[in-house]
């Protein structure tokens, strides 16, 4: 770790951790996101969905645990605007807009709201948002954005 402190940075390699967890639950979640899909797990024995990957199901405790793709819809939940980054990776981006959404198949989770702008004023908590995705720091992460009316 120190070698990759002094060659990479600090900074970058906090970027690299943040923007991808190395555990393995997660590497099947990142490299349906490389192939621009968002799964998430459902436990096989309560049918419980969940987000961020794990070894177990946190509403039962069970072990077998399967992966389902995303729809790709959500809600918005909560949201901030970012003026400072917190990296130099996500310096170009700032202001953005950091949310927690609810997709349709039940769990939160954190990303970013791209395709309006970083005021509160453009958004509004319920809205109705759609998957796609961007690359930061070289790697593709899945973001939302406004759906489009129907």
């Amino acid at each position: 770790m120190a070698e990759r402190l002094k060659d990479k940075g600090v900074h970058t390699v906090m970027a690299e951790n943040n923007i991808r967890n190395g555990s393995q639950e997660a590497d099947a979640y990142w490299r349906a996101v490389e192939e621009g899909r968002l799964i998430i797990q459902q436990c096989a024995n309560c049918r419980a969905t969940q987000f961020y990957p794990r070894v177990f199901c946190t509403k039962c405790g069970g072990r077998d645990i399967d992966w389902i793709e995303a729809g790709g819809n959500a809600v918005l939940h909560a949201f901030s605007i970012v003026h400072q980054p917190p990296t130099p990776e996500f310096a170009d981006g700032v202001p953005y807009v950091t949310a927690i959404v609810e997709i349709e198949e039940g769990p939160r989770i954190p990303t970013r709201i791209v395709g309006v702008d970083p005021d509160p004023e453009a958004l509004k908590i319920g809205a109705p948002l759609k998957l796609t995705f961007t690359e930061v720091a070289g790697r593709k992460l899945p973001v939302f954005r406004p759906a489009r009316p129907r």
